[in-house]
């Protein structure tokens, strides 16, 4: 019986050891084939080529993985990439397919890398809409409208929502609108680029054609385009608004709508722009309200960067007994004129060291800027000097 037992316990091991080496040889084979379909997998993943028959031949086309390689395949660098990622992260997830089909529309515009960044900085969500649908019929409209395929690349670039309008119930009506006002062809081309809002934002009534009128006019004016533009794209609420905000300095409802009539764009100026500019025009400046009828650029340049700093150191150069290059040159051509061309004349034009001590006061002028800019992000996160 000892003898059974111990024979049973030898059969008992050599099952078990042959089951083991069994068990790990499987195992070892297991991981033999788990290893080259990985690396079968990887490269499918990493190389995957299309067999297009050509007549008798093969042609191998490789196939995009990732919206990476899409990307560069279509022509953008790493840092164009990086950039577009960066304003639209989800585009790092999305469908190759989809996205090389959405990029093959855009090429035959002449839409190139750089333009793409541009569209996305505009429109982050542009590659989740359905820019196919009616394209052709939507391009050819606006090759009839524009003209060229350039003067449509630059359009599109600046509302690149254009591609994702109803063409009949809202880019149609828009453009029919305005030539029905009497606008060409070259004014819609310059209102499109000027106002990339006019087709979404469109929109006239009685008191809208009212305030054209007022400022006095005429469709046979250069500037009526650019008038009948911001006026039909603002809301009443705004117009009402920046006309109560300029009465306030004195000025008439007809010198308004005559000033906005010579310089259309002042309708576009937010109300703390023309109340900062205009307090300075008055209280450092030492000139009457009235002066921005003559000279609309004192509503319009940066306060900060421009106006200021150009206007200080005019005055500076008068306290100081100095003569610019050019005799009897006013503030508001000093304004007016290049960074360059006003160095020249009120600091190069000096001994150098007079000219170092005034570039210094304008530098230390223009610099204020920056520290105004310091001061809002500060305050906005709560931050205490």
């Amino acid at each position: 019986m000892e003898e059974a037992s111990q024979i049973r316990v030898v059969y008992m091991s050599l099952f078990v050891l042959l089951r083991c080496s069994t068990l790990c040889l499987n195992d070892a084979d297991k991981c033999i084939v788990d290893s080259e379909l990985s690396v079968v997998s990887s490269r499918r993943v990493n190389h995957i080529k299309k067999v297009e028959c050509v007549g008798e031949k093969e042609k191998v086309r490789e196939i995009p993985s990732s919206p990476l390689q899409v990307l560069r395949r279509w022509g953008c660098d790493d840092d164009e990439i990086s950039k577009l990622f960066t304003r639209r992260p989800a585009l790092q997830r999305a469908n190759v397919a989809q996205l090389e089909f959405k990029l093959s529309l855009l090429k035959p515009l002449g839409i190139t890398s750089s333009d793409l960044v541009k569209i996305l900085n505009c429109r982050p969500r542009f590659f989740s809409c359905r820019i196919h649908l009616v394209l052709d019929e939507r391009i050819n409209y606006f090759m009839e409208i524009l003209g060229s395929k350039e003067v449509l690349r630059r359009v599109i670039i600046r509302n690149p929502s254009l591609m994702l309008y109803d063409l009949d119930d809202k880019i149609k009506p828009a453009i029919e609108f305005y030539k029905g006002l009497g606008c060409s062809q070259q004014d819609l081309v310059t209102m499109l680029i000027s106002r990339p809002t006019l087709i979404p934002r469109t929109n006239f009534n009685k008191e809208k054609f009212e305030y054209i009128q007022k400022t006095g006019v005429t469709r046979e004016s250069k500037m009526f385009k650019y008038v009948a533009a911001i006026i039909g794209v603002s809301r009443m609420e705004t117009i009402e608004e920046k006309v109560r905000n300029l009465e306030k300095f004195g000025f008439s409802e007809e010198e308004i709508w005559h000033l906005c009539g010579k310089c259309p764009i002042l309708l576009s100026l937010s109300v703390e722009k023309v109340q900062r500019n205009m307090t300075f025009v008055i209280a450092s400046m030492k000139l009457p309200a009235h002066s921005v009828v003559k000279h609309p650029c004192l509503l319009l340049l940066n306060l900060e960067s421009r106006l200021k700093p150009r206007a200080d150191l005019v005055k500076r150069v008068l306290e100081m007994r100095l003569k610019p290059l050019i005799k009897e040159v006013n503030i508001f051509t000093a304004l007016r004129m290049s960074e360059k061309r006003f160095l020249k004349v009120y600091v190069m034009c000096h001994p150098k060291d007079i000219a170092d001590e005034l570039m210094e006061f304008y530098e230390k002028s223009k610099n204020m800027k920056r520290l105004a800019e310091k001061y809002k992000k500060y305050i906005r996160k709560g931050f205490p000097f």
